[in-house]
C-alpha cells in the first residue's frame, strides 16, 4: 500500500487489506476535522470492499440529519455520496466500490466530539478473469446500495422476501402482516358537477389543469427521507406536488412561480430493510414513512416565496 497526502485529501493505493480509522480511536476524536481518504485499486477491474467494525460512535443526528460529525462514503466518478452516518445506534453496512476508486470523508465540527469514532477495514474483492465478482455472502451482508438496486427491480412482495431469505421468506411475510393496531385517516372524494356543452368554466379548469396545480410527482424514498442506512420497497411513491407553469400569473411582479399554500403530511406504509446494529441479519418491518404533499398551490411573486 502506498499513500500519498495532497493538500485535499491522503490517496491510498490498494493492492491487499488495510484498514482507515478515525483519529484516536476507539477514543474520542478531535474537533474541527476534515480527512479524505481516496482509495486506488492497483487494476482497474478490481472493486474495493469497506467493512465498518462495529464500534461505532460520532456525534448524534439532528432530525435525522447527519450534520456535524459524520463519515460518508462516495462515489468519485459522478461524486455519488453511497452514504453518510452518524451517531451510535446503526452501524454502516458493508460498501462496494462500483469502480476502482473510493473516497471515504470525515467530518468534525467544534462541537460534542463522541467515541470511539469509526474503524474500517477494506479489501480488494476476488476476480476472476477479467471479471469482478464479489464473495458468495448473505444478503444481509451486502451494502445499501447493491440491496436498494437489488430489491428495486423486484415486482412483489413475495419475490423480495424470496431474494432476501429463501429459506423463512414466508414466516418472513406471516410476521410482517400479524395484525397490529393502526391509525386510520378519513377518505375524502369530490363529485364533478354536471357541464354543459358549452361552458366557460370548463374552459378555465382545463388551463388550470396545466398551470399551478398539484399533481402526481414520483418520489424517491432514501432521497426523499434522507435515510442512507436503509432500503425501502417500493423504492418510490407518488405524492402530490405543485407544478405547472404561471403564465397566467395575475400579481404586478417580474416573474411569478408556483408555490405550495397547504401543506399537509401523510403517512403510507412500505416495507424497510435495515442492517442489525452488531448483529447478524437485516430487520425487515413495515414502517409509516412521512411525505409532504401539496393539497393547494398558487401563482406568486419569485421573490416573495424565498
Amino acid at each position: 500500500m502506498g499513500v500519498h497526502e495532497s493538500q485535499y485529501e491522503k490517496v491510498l493505493s490498494v493492492s491487499g487489506d488495510g484498514i482507515i480509522q478515525s483519529p484516536d480511536f476507539p477514543n474520542m476524536y478531535p474537533r474541527n476535522t476534515v480527512i479524505v481518504w481516496r482509495l486506488v485499486a492497483v487494476t482497474e477491474s478490481s472493486r474495493i470492499q469497506l467493512i465498518f467494525d462495529p464500534r461505532f460512535g460520532l456525534e448524534d443526528a439532528e432530525d435525522g440529519i447527519c450534520k456535524y460529525d459524520f463519515v460518508e462514503v462516495e462515489e468519485p466518478i459522478g461524486g455519488i455520496v453511497l452514504g453518510r452516518w452518524c451517531g451510535s445506534e446503526i452501524v454502516p453496512g458493508p460498501q462496494v466500490s462500483k469502480g476502482n476508486q473510493i473516497l471515504i470523508r470525515f467530518v468534525s465540527d467544534e462541537y460534542f466530539p463522541s467515541n470511539p469514532g469509526f474503524y474500517i477495514r477494506y479489501s480488494l474483492l476476488q476476480q476472476r478473469g477479467s471479471e469482478t465478482w464479489p464473495p458468495a455472502v448473505p444478503t444481509w451482508m451486502q451494502s445499501v446500495d447493491v440491496l436498494t438496486e437489488a430489491v428495486a427491480s423486484l415486482s412483489t412482495m413475495e419475490e423480495v422476501m424470496k431474494y432476501l431469505d429463501p429459506e423463512r421468506w414466508q414466516r418472513d411475510i406471516d410476521e410482517l402482516y400479524k395484525p397490529t393496531w393502526h391509525v386510520v385517516g378519513k377518505s375524502f372524494f369530490h363529485q364533478k358537477k354536471a357541464r354543459g356543452a358549452v361552458d366557460l368554466n370548463a374552459l378555465r379548469e382545463d388551463v388550470k389543469l396545466y398551470s399551478c396545480t398539484p399533481r402526481n410527482f414520483s418520489v424517491s424514498l432514501r432521497e426523499e427521507l434522507r435515510r442512507t442506512d436503509a432500503i425501502f420497497w417500493p423504492s418510490c411513491l407518488l405524492v402530490k406536488r405543485c407544478g405547472g407553469n404561471c403564465a397566467c400569473c395575475s400579481h404586478n411582479c417580474y416573474e411569478c412561480q408556483c408555490s405550495p399554500t397547504k401543506v399537509v403530511k401523510k403517512y403510507h406504509e412500505v416495507l424497510m430493510l435495515k442492517h442489525r446494529a452488531g448483529g447478524r441479519g437485516l430487520q425487515k418491518t413495515l414502517a409509516d414513512v412521512p411525505l409532504e404533499h401539496h393539497e393547494e398551490c398558487n401563482c406568486v411573486c419569485k421573490n416573495d416565496s424565498d
